[in-house]
C-alpha cells in the first residue's frame, strides 16, 4: 500500500472517531443546556425578559449546534482532505 492510501485509511479512521464522539456527546449536551437555560435564573421562557437575556438565551441554545455541527464538518473536512492529499 502506497503512502497516499495509507493517509487515506488514517483520515477515515479519524474522522469516523470524530462522527462517533459528535453521537456520544449529542445527547448529553442537550441536556446541559437545557438545565443552563430553564434551572438557573436566564428564564428564558418568560417573554417579558430584556433583550441581553433574550439574546444569552439564544446563544446558550444555539451554541451546543454549532459545535456538534463543526466537528462534524471536521471530521468531514479530514475525511475529505486526507482524500485529496
Amino acid at each position: 500500500m502506497n503512502n497516499k492510501g495509507q493517509v487515506l485509511v488514517f483520515s477515515f479512521m479519524i474522522a469516523l472517531m470524530l462522527i462517533v464522539i459528535v453521537y456520544g456527546l449529542a445527547p448529553s449536551g442537550f441536556q446541559i443546556v437545557n438545565q443552563t437555560m430553564h434551572v438557573s435564573n436566564m428564564d428564558c421562557d418568560n417573554s417579558s425578559i430584556s433583550t441581553f437575556d433574550k439574546v444569552s438565551c439564544v446563544a446558550v441554545d444555539m451554541g451546543m449546534f454549532y459545535f456538534l455541527i463543526g466537528l462534524l464538518f471536521l471530521s468531514i473536512g479530514l475525511f475529505i482532505g486526507g482524500k485529496f492529499r
